[in-house]
């Protein structure tokens, strides 16, 4: 793998003033940098630590990021070790809300305000996707967050988007995404449920041409996916036209393709898989399968 400093200097020229992954050292790609991920908000630079690094490491990404001119503001983020997420400014001024681009689109951006900013950025290829298969459909986006799924899926023509989550914050940035990319709400709904417990109010705006699934990996009191995933699954026939495409997405560096695709076969066989959606290249990983997992699945006849 490239130099470290080098990969990243190649990360912000492709990126330009789109939102991309600078340094993925999760991945495992980066010795000594595994507990690091630098993000890119043009002209913000987010680094997160999932561990205590060495301060020589820090301070050296600290005085690149200083004399890197496209980057105006250096923010750093503090995860996990059992204590509640911190950030410092490093330089720059930092505003609460971003306007981050993606392929060409709007998405608000809350640096302080959510562990992930509001938008995650290693599911660009599936919105990428959704955004070239939505045209004319009916679109059911379970585990909303934010909405991108959303708005890729109107960009893309969709008729309609029916967004379900449980946080009515994610839902009303959702909305303010929309209304970045100055699309018509009246094709958009936001669904405020515990899904599990709301099908019954989900299926009415159906059946649905297109269902995407992005449930978190592991999240006590609303979401485990050992146990709730072929929950979801098992839903499908009820919601599904005779053609529905469905987009299952897996974050759990734990589990390969074949979590989803075995609880596929068990709870919902009428559905074929179809492929498993490439991996990003800022998301590049020594274990393919540990990243994000975003597989098409086709409805028979």
């Amino acid at each position: 793998m490239a130099d470290i400093y080098s990969w990243i200097h190649e990360q912000l020229v492709v990126a330009g003033n789109e939102c991309r992954r600078l340094l993925h050292g999760r991945g495992g790609c980066f010795p000594e940098y595994e507990a690091v991920v630098v993000d890119w908000f043009d002209p913000v630079v987010i680094i997160r630590l999932y561990a205590d690094v060495p301060q020589p490491l820090l301070n050296a990404l600290k005085a690149y990021f200083e004399r890197e001119p496209l980057v105006t503001a250096l923010l750093i983020q503090q995860r996990g070790r059992g204590r509640e997420t911190e950030h410092e400014v490093i330089f720059g001024d930092v505003a609460d809300v971003l306007v981050a681009q993606e392929s060409g689109l709007k998405y608000e951006i809350r640096p302080t305000q959510f562990q992930n900013s509001g938008l995650f950025l290693d599911m660009r290829n599936g919105r990428d996707w959704v955004r070239e298969h939505a045209n004319g459909k009916n679109v059911l986006n379970l585990f909303s967050f934010t909405c991108a799924f959303s708005v890729a899926a109107i960009e893309g023509g969709a008729s309609q988007v029916v967004n379900v989550d449980m946080s009515k914050r994610g839902l009303s940035i959702g909305r303010a995404n929309h209304q970045l990319n100055e699309h018509d709400l009246s094709s958009v709904k936001f669904m405020p449920y515990d899904m599990l417990k709301s099908w019954g109010r989900i299926k009415r705006p159906g059946p649905y041409d297109l269902i995407i699934i992005d449930p978190p990996s592991f999240q006590p009191g609303s979401f485990v996916a050992e146990n709730d995933y072929r929950k979801v699954l098992r839903r499908l026939p009820e919601l599904a036209s005779p053609h529905t495409q469905v987009l299952a997405c897996h974050n759990d560096p734990a589990h390969n393709q074949s979590f989803v695709r075995e609880l596929m076969a068990q709870e919902c066989p009428e559905f074929a898989f179809v492929e498993l959606l490439a991996s990003q290249q800022d998301f590049p990983d020594l274990e393919s399968e540990r990243g994000v997992k975003a597989m098409v699945f086709q409805h028979g006849d």
